[in-house]
């Protein structure tokens, strides 16, 4: 029998590290740039309607919002990057806030990276994960909304993607293809979380 997810639950949303929820357990973060699918990408993940809010207007998640998962794992909803719409000050004040998040969290085990399957390598993409190399944080590329490709336009679009990112990287970073849609990449995410839980020491 396959592992799954009975439970979910809402934490908190707050901002500040004193505020973060003290559990050390694993936690896994979830992050891209606006309106990459997150929200529903989260939603099929843990296969609940409305876990986390889906907005039709980008820059929706402000905070950082914490779910436990089976009383196990905490997934973290971060605020997504790069919306344009926003004031620079509350662009640099969501930044300092991930930053934090990211780099001050030792029970972080993995950073979900969102990317939008169906565009070519965005510069600000590509600048925060070598950011997230820089400070030897493990993440897993995760490209989203494949189901509006055709199978043939997906694999070309993936081929660009890596051979771009191969040029700079020694060793590319894992990644799954996924679609919130059809569940695609649902069963890839969950093995890769259970398998990390085990090698931290939980279930």
């Amino acid at each position: 029998m396959k592992k799954d997810i009975k439970h979910v639950e809402f934490v908190k949303s707050c901002k500040f590290p004193e505020d973060y929820p003290q559990r050390f357990i694993p936690e896994y973060a979830f992050i891209g740039r606006s309106n990459v699918g997150k929200s529903s990408l989260i939603n099929m993940l843990v296969n609940r309607k409305g876990i986390a809010k889906i907005s039709s207007t980008p820059g929706k998640t402000q905070l950082l919002n914490f779910f436990m998962v089976d009383e196990a794992w905490y997934l973290t909803d971060l605020p997504g990057y790069g919306y344009a719409k926003r004031s620079k000050k509350e662009r640099e004040s969501w930044d300092k806030m991930i930053s934090k998040y990211l780099t001050g969290r030792p029970n972080l085990i993995d950073i979900f990276l969102l990317i939008d399957a169906r565009h070519k390598p965005q510069e600000i993409d590509m600048r925060f994960m070598k950011n997230l190399a820089i400070n030897q944080l493990p993440f897993t590329m995760v490209f989203t909304k494949t189901d509006k490709l055709k199978p043939e336009q997906l694999a070309v679009n993936l081929d660009t993607y890596l051979n771009e990112m191969s040029e700079e990287w020694e060793e590319l970073p894992p990644y799954v293809v996924s679609s919130a849609q059809t569940g695609k990449g649902r069963e890839e995410l969950l093995k890769i979380i259970f398998e990390k839980n085990k090698l931290f020491g939980g279930d």
